[in-house]
């Protein structure tokens, strides 16, 4: 089996945060979704596992943190092209997302901008060109 980068993230509100990341770009895998979880897929090989507060907290007795407020992590999502970034972000933003939390970049070989989720998970969105240059 290939190795895999699963993300598991407490969210307040299952429903609202599946429309999030499914607009971000995942794809609900139904055979590990269920009442109290929504698996996505971004790739076949990186996936974010949305885990109601209870839910989550099965897996830890460490208290769930307060994303809104501080800084818990830096995620980035790469797209295809400079476009795709703004479409994303477009996206993500209509479905619950608040854009640009933190200021865009562009260095010309890179573009990115950043999209907070319902529960304030800031998630990069970024293109680089693939030669390095601009």
């Amino acid at each position: 089996m290939s190795k895999m980068i699963l993300l598991n993230l407490p969210v307040r509100d299952l429903v609202a945060s599946t429309a999030f990341y499914v607009a971000l770009g995942g794809t609900v895998n139904p055979q590990f979704s269920g009442e109290n979880s929504t698996s996505l897929m971004f790739a076949d090989t990186i996936g974010v596992m949305l885990l109601t507060h209870d839910q989550y907290r099965e897996f830890t007795k460490r208290p769930i943190g307060d994303a809104r407020r501080d800084s818990q992590a830096l995620i980035a999502l790469t797209v295809d092209d400079r476009d795709a970034v703004d479409a994303t972000l477009t996206r993500a933003s209509a479905a619950g997302g608040r854009a640009d939390p933190n200021p865009a970049q562009d260095l010309g070989f890179m573009y990115n901008r950043h999209v907070e989720d319902p529960d304030g998970y800031v998630w990069e969105i970024v293109w680089m060109s693939p030669s390095g240059n601009a």
